[in-house]
């Protein structure tokens, strides 16, 4: 099934993938909201299953398949959360989830998509390698792919946070959520404007990976220069689809540097008590840094995971 993403799609995912995800707090904080001048209110997503968001949009996926089709299994090609994310939906279906992952990946993420249950198939840390080999798992099984951001499935499902952020707080000026492949800005967007028109919707992005601030603002889509940032969740390049909705339903997309985003993820650890990772406080970075304006307002973060690898962030 492939509905394109709209409110009822959206709201049929909820219904749908309600028995299996976790309806994900909304916490706030008051020393933030002084520093941030804002009342802010985060969408803690990170306290998911397979502690990301992600977990909603395969979820989605995998619970749309006919029985048919899901017999035949699953394909992904990731080497972050939605790699866990569609392993253990998969597993909750009792279905077969083949997982290509680089050789780069880090042994901890692969035994995260083992323990759940994934079929994992290694190859060359290439875009090029991860797409091939999986589209030789997939002729080879018939198993259906399910792509990371650039399914409409996933879309509607990564929409689902925004629906119940609104639900729980309707009267919000704005929503903020990362964006590296898409899929949960687009999800965000599509929901939030059509629930509340007049929010403002804004996308927060790496400065060293600034792609889709750069599409956003040409109104054409850009590669990005090979990025690098802290920001690893977000170093992927939008899909045609997904710049497709962000065009239409995303009012700005802020950057925050490497030193913004980590110095606002110390801050949630410190005063909220929660570990977020370093793409879910790019959110709350732009917000501390002035890039958006929106002070005195009533704000929605959505922190989109809390998968850190904490001996990449200790000093060297």
């Amino acid at each position: 099934m492939n509905v394109v993403p709209d409110l009822p799609a959206i709201r049929a995912a909820h219904e749908r993938i309600r028995p299996f995800v976790h309806r994900t707090p909304v916490m706030t904080c008051g020393t933030i909201d002084a520093l941030a001048g804002a009342t802010i209110f985060f969408k803690c997503e990170n306290l998911q299953k397979v502690g990301a968001f992600k977990y909603r949009g395969a979820t989605n996926a995998v619970q749309s398949l006919s029985d048919a089709d899901a017999a035949r299994g699953v394909v992904t090609h990731s080497s972050g959360n939605h790699a866990a994310a569609l392993a253990l939906a998969a597993k909750v279906r009792g279905i077969a989830a083949h997982i290509v992952m680089p050789t780069t990946t880090p042994q901890i993420k692969q035994d995260a998509v083992a323990g759940y249950g994934g079929q994992i198939t290694l190859c060359q840390p290439t875009l090029a390698a991860r797409e091939t080999t999986a589209a030789a798992i997939q002729q080879r099984t018939g198993a259906t792919m399910i792509h990371p951001f650039d399914n409409d499935a996933v879309i509607a499902g990564q929409g689902t946070a925004a629906v119940e952020l609104l639900e729980d707080v309707p009267e919000l000026d704005a929503i903020l959520a990362p964006v590296g492949g898409g899929g949960l800005l687009s999800g965000t967007g599509i929901a939030a404007k059509a629930l509340r028109s007049n929010i403002k919707v804004i996308g927060c992005e790496p400065a060293l990976a600034d792609d889709a601030a750069e599409s956003l603002r040409t109104g054409k889509l850009v590669l990005a220069r090979p990025p690098k940032s802290v920001g690893d969740g977000l170093l992927t390049n939008l899909s045609e689809r997904t710049f497709g909705h962000i065009h239409m339903h995303v009012d700005q997309i802020a950057l925050a540097t490497d030193e913004e985003m980590l110095a606002a993820m110390r801050l949630v650890l410190e005063r909220m008590k929660i570990l977020i990772e370093p793409s879910a406080a790019v959110a709350l970075a732009v917000l501390l840094n002035g890039a958006t304006n929106l002070r005195g307002k009533r704000v929605g973060v959505i922190i989109s995971g809390g998968n850190v690898e904490l001996a990449r962030l200790a000093p060297s």
